[in-house]
This record gives C-alpha cells, sequence and structure tokens, in this order.
C-alpha cells in the first residue's frame, strides 16, 4: 500500500510540474535600438540649390569650319536683345574712324577690316563689328546687356556663324595701346598669333562717361570709352 501510494504521489507531482511550466507565457523577446541601413541616403530633397548644368560643347560644335576671312556684307541676329538682321557693312579703315561713323549714321553696322581693322566673317581672327548704341537707329542700344553664354549668329552668303560671348571688355579712344588691343587679332592681346574665329561687337559707353562726369569726344562726336562683347566662334551651318 505505501509504495502504491508513493508511486501516485510521484506521478501526480509530475504532471503538475509539466502543467504549470506550459502555462507560463514565453519571455518577451529582446529588442535592440534600430540601426541605420548602410548604403542608403536620406530620402528627402536636398534643400541646397542645384548648380546649373554646364554647357558643353558638342564635338560637331568644337571642330567648326571657319571661313577665308574675306571681308563681305552680312546680317546680324542676337536673340539675348531681340536683334535681328540688322545689316553690317564692311569697309577699309579702323573702329568708329570718319567712314565707320558714316556707316553707323545709316543706322547699320560697320565692320573695319585691314592693317587698322580686323577681318571678315567666321576667318581666324578677330571680327570688329562696331554700332551706335545712343544715336541714329540705336541698332546697339541693348549691347551692354549681352552676358557670358549668349550665342551671335552672322549670315554671310550662305553660311551662318555662331559665336559665343565669352567676356566683356572697355576700350579708350584716348590710348593707342588700348585701341590696338581692341582690333588684335586675339582680342585685348596684341601680338599674338590667333588659332581661333573670334568676334568683337563694340559700342559706345556714353551714358556710363557721362554719369563719370566724362564728357570728352573726338572729332567724330565719340565718347571716349567703347564697351566690347567678345566671342569665338562656335558652330557654322550652310543654307
Amino acid at each position: 500500500m505505501s509504495r502504491l501510494l508513493s508511486s501516485l504521489v510521484t506521478a501526480a507531482l509530475g504532471v503538475c510540474l509539466a502543467g504549470c511550466v506550459a502555462a507560463q507565457p514565453p519571455a518577451p523577446e529582446a529588442r535592440s535600438s534600430p540601426q541605420p541601413e548602410t548604403g542608403t541616403t536620406d530620402s528627402r530633397p536636398s534643400l541646397r540649390p542645384r548648380a546649373p548644368e554646364p554647357v558643353v560643347e558638342s564635338a560637331g560644335e568644337a571642330r567648326v569650319a571657319p571661313s577665308d576671312g574675306r571681308p563681305r556684307n552680312a546680317r546680324l541676329t542676337v536673340p539675348a536683345i531681340g536683334l535681328r538682321g540688322l545689316r553690317v557693312v564692311p569697309y577699309t579703315g579702323s573702329p568708329d574712324d570718319a567712314p565707320g561713323t558714316r556707316i553707323q549714321d545709316g543706322g547699320v553696322a560697320a565692320s573695319p577690316h585691314g592693317a587698322r581693322g580686323g577681318i571678315g566673317p567666321g576667318g581666324i581672327g578677330n571680327y570688329v563689328v562696331t554700332a551706335h548704341r545712343t544715336s541714329s537707329t540705336r541698332a546697339f542700344a541693348e549691347l551692354p546687356g549681352l552676358r557670358r553664354g549668349d550665342r551671335v549668329h552672322v549670315e554671310a552668303g550662305r553660311t551662318r556663324y555662331t559665336y559665343r560671348i565669352t567676356r566683356t571688355r572697355w576700350t579708350s579712344f584716348r590710348s593707342v595701346r588700348s585701341l590696338r588691343r581692341q582690333v588684335a587679332a586675339v582680342p585685348g592681346r596684341p601680338g599674338q598669333d590667333p588659332e581661333r574665329a573670334m568676334i568683337t561687337l563694340s559700342t559706345c559707353a556714353t551714358p556710363e562717361d557721362h554719369a563719370r562726369g566724362n564728357y570728352w569726344s573726338d572729332e567724330f562726336g565719340n565718347p571716349e570709352h567703347r564697351i566690347d562683347k567678345i566671342g569665338v566662334l562656335v558652330a557654322t551651318r550652310r543654307r
């Protein structure tokens, strides 16, 4: 009897222990603080302003075909300042001399060539074009507003030459050195051999001179200073 009672008690204790363990809730899983994922970036838009994409000339534009540089009549178009089809008349001389001033007085642009001038449209060297800003038809009234990167189109014969403005310079008509730099084959660098076709668009700085109290003028009524916009040939197209 004692043995039977002992066996029953042992069995009952085993069942109770097994049931108590099974009834206990499982221990909660350990939680760790979230870790940043490697190789990811913040999905929020950047607050930094994006830099403008650089303008890259295509291979076709980089290898342009310049002209022979012969002086010829042309038409000038500058979309950035609303100028379209301005007639450009070539002549032998220097910028804004007597013949050049007479041409500009007629409401068109003048292009000096020769020893004291430049070269023809599209030629290797410096194609110089001048026009009035404050008188006659004021053809170059908005020229000072041209900016780096603006395009200038010159049509001569069956070819259109496209230049890109690269910089601005000032010319003083009271300085022989400054005048030489204006008509140099490489604008601003007398004596340097040209390797590219370039353009100089020039007009008077009358408002700027007068604002500084400078009322000097030459015998043709031109003020001391000129504003020159310099450009390089980037494309040619035949019609």
